[in-house]
């Protein structure tokens, strides 16, 4: 059962995280920007739409990763191991950063256009959601404190 649940977390990882990431990395490369905000470049509302549904989509779908790595944890009887919970402080952060701060700011950069600044904004804060996973991936392999 042990393998099989750190199988599944580690896929489910890979397969809805990874998305995630991705596509709210290039999003602020696609969405438009107001007129006259200077070059728009490769920018395109609709491929900036589809980013922002995959986002949003994946983003509710890669709930299961802390789902099963909780269920795992408990199989290993590693609940109350410090690496465990900070990896899922971690991961709540990044799941209320994608949910309350990312998805809806690339909505909004698709309903009102600004010059651009909203984007940068939100390229950072897809930085941060980025390596906040990094810093979980970091905390699953090294086990700092795992008895």
């Amino acid at each position: 059962m042990e393998k099989l649940l750190l199988a599944a977390h580690v896929l489910a990882g890979i397969l809805f995280v990874g998305p995630v990431a991705v596509t709210a990395s290039l999003f602020p490369r696609y969405a438009p920007l107001a007129a006259g905000s200077g070059d728009p470049g490769l920018r395109d509302a609709g491929v900036a739409a589809v980013l922002h549904r995959v986002t949003r989509s994946y983003g509710v779908i890669a709930l299961v990763v802390p789902l099963i790595g909780l269920l795992l944890a408990g199989v290993q009887g590693r609940v109350g191991e410090i690496w465990i919970t900070v990896a899922m402080v971690l991961t709540a952060v990044a799941g209320g950063l994608l949910a309350l701060r990312i998805a809806p700011t690339q909505r909004e950069a698709l309903d009102s256009p600004d010059d651009g600044s909203r984007l940068r904004t939100l390229g950072a804060m897809t930085g941060v959601f980025n390596l906040l996973w990094a810093a979980v991936v970091v905390l699953m392999v090294v086990r700092p404190g795992a008895s």
